[in-house]
């Protein structure tokens, strides 16, 4: 994901298990699309437990990142070209 420190960011939720992620994106947003481990993002490859799920919200992307040997997080990061790129190239649910 580049590094994170320079995305401005927000943290939803730390230390947590990619489920979590899953179901804390699919309890609170609409706007939800999967993708699978490998997706590239913030020019990295995601990590994870598939279906990974990132919300958008306008031009805000949620999305779980992972940063080894600290665990993951849940992210909210505004980018307007990143969420353009979601909603061209992942899944959408159904």
């Amino acid at each position: 994901m580049g590094c994170v420190e320079n995305l401005g960011y927000d943290v939803l939720l730390s230390m947590a298990s990619f489920k979590e992620c899953r179901e804390y994106i699919e309890k609170n947003y609409t706007e939800i699309y999967y993708v699978d481990p490998g997706f590239k993002l913030f020019e990295k490859r995601m990590i994870g437990i598939p279906p990974i799920a990132i919300a958008l919200e306008g031009s805000v992307v949620i999305l779980p990142y992972t940063k080894p040997c600290h665990g993951t997080f849940l992210l909210r990061v505004d980018s307007e070209e990143a969420a353009a790129m979601i909603r061209s190239k992942a899944r959408k649910k159904p």
